[in-house]
């Protein structure tokens, strides 16, 4: 099999949709020898963060020795970004024999989903290789996501807001017990949850489990230092067992030190039973980050910004960012969002930021007719086009921007992966 031939058989698995359970992964996972049982695990669920937080955790303990891999979701240009062993892709043929792998030993009733085939891929990838460590993103929420079927070393629940209502339940009570599905017995649990009801219950869970808990805010604290140019972050983390001065947030953004202290408060948990894991490996960790696609910063003419932003809560983190980012330089604003999302207030919180705004639209079928988000967004409104593709919607905004100013690129990560690789296309031209 070739790889071209493999990703459009996976790909094509998409057409089965999401289904949540535990049955076909457990079964498939027992016909590769439930790889995962030799694994020493990190588990990350949350509304948002969770990328952020396991490629840190990951560069931490790859810093410390280990030999470590990395699951992660949505990939953004090539499939193989999702399954990496020391923070490099997985190879093409790697990606092959992970596919046939799988499809060689499931003979179930219903076909695996394409998260199920991915996640089963990974574990097996990192058990073929041998890892010292899999951190593992969950997919969507934790309790019935394919990759709950890990007994981890920790387990990390970054923070809880309202998403994937029909899945996961329309309250924060229920999208927290959804979430905190993943904490196991006797395991130690991470938090940044705010809301009382989301603490209560993971609290519960934690509880009823005999997982030690800790809570940022309650148990562990950061504080920022204020005189930071917007790009990073500098804080004092005030920890559970250690004070840490200053510490740095490679990751642009003030909500990245709140996931970098969730990240601290990990290490330090890790640190009890693993001394290799060391302050200085934390800082060349953490010193050598790279999330792509989460506000990243491209050194063009302009400037470009790119960020996934695909919920409310990473919308106006955005917005935050931008606000001060941009010291009022003019901002051309490329925007597609997917029909599960709550477009209309996530677009009252982009588009007043933005001079010109060209609404786009990926080619995922969940992903909204640009025209729709005009509507939603005609308050707010000064300039703007329709142009649905999304490679052209970039190539529009680079030619109708002033170099001095900047292009924004959100509204969802199919947008994002849509977008870099039209950069990457682009990009020989421009340099020539």
């Amino acid at each position: 099999m070739t790889y071209d031939n493999c990703l459009k058989e996976m790909f094509g698995l998409h057409r089965f949709g999401i289904k949540l359970g535990l049955d076909v992964i457990r079964d498939i996972l027992n016909g590769l020898g439930n790889p995962q049982a030799k694994l020493r695990c990190i588990h990350v669920a949350g509304t948002n963060g969770k990328g952020s937080i396991a490629s840190a955790l990951s560069a931490i303990l790859q810093a410390a020795g280990y030999r470590v891999g990395l699951y992660t979701s949505p990939h953004l240009v090539r499939f193989n970004e999702r399954i990496r062993i020391n923070g490099d892709p997985l190879s093409d043929d790697g990606v092959v024999e992970a596919y046939q792998a799988v499809k060689s030993v499931y003979r179930g009733d219903r076909e695996p989903t394409f998260f199920e085939y991915t996640t089963a891929m990974a574990l097996h990838a990192f058990g073929r290789s041998e890892v010292d460590w899999a951190v593992i993103e969950t997919g969507m929420g934790g309790r019935l996501d394919a990759t709950n079927i890990l007994a981890p070393e920790i387990t990390i629940i970054s923070n809880i807001s309202i998403e994937h209502r029909f899945y996961l339940g329309d309250t924060i009570a229920l999208i927290a017990a959804e979430k905190g599905g993943i904490i196991k017995k006797n395991t130690p649990v991470i938090t940044g949850a705010r809301q009382k009801a989301a603490v209560e219950v993971l609290r519960r869970i934690s509880r009823e489990h005999n997982a030690p808990f800790y809570r940022m805010g309650e148990h562990f604290h950061v504080r920022r230092h204020r005189n930071s140019n917007g790009i990073s972050k500098a804080f004092s983390y005030f920890g559970l067992e250690n004070r840490w001065n200053p510490m740095q947030s490679v990751l642009p953004g003030t909500h990245q030190v709140d996931n970098t202290a969730l990240v601290l408060a990990a290490c330090e948990v890790l640190m009890r039973r693993y001394p290799a894991i060391t302050f200085e490996a934390i800082q060349s960790g953490l010193a050598n980050v790279h999330w792509p696609g989460r506000l990243e910063i491209l050194p063009t003419s302009p400037c470009v910004i790119i960020d996934g932003a695909h919920n409310l809560d990473a919308a106006r983190r955005l917005a935050e960012f931008l606000s001060e980012y941009s010291a009022g330089r003019p901002t051309t604003l490329v925007i597609g969002i997917l029909d599960d999302k709550p477009y209309p207030a996530m677009l009252r919180a982009l588009v007043p930021l933005a001079g010109k705004v060209i609404f786009t639209r990926p080619e995922i079928d969940r992903s909204l007719p640009a025209d729709k988000l005009v509507v939603a967004a005609l308050p707010y409104l000064k300039t703007y086009e329709i142009i649905e593709n999304v490679g052209e919607a970039v190539l529009r905004a680079i030619n109708v921007t002033s170099p001095e100013n900047l292009i924004c690129i959100a509204g969802s990560l199919y947008v994002v992966g849509e977008a870099k690789a039209a950069l990457e296309a682009i990009a020989p031209k421009r340099a020539a």
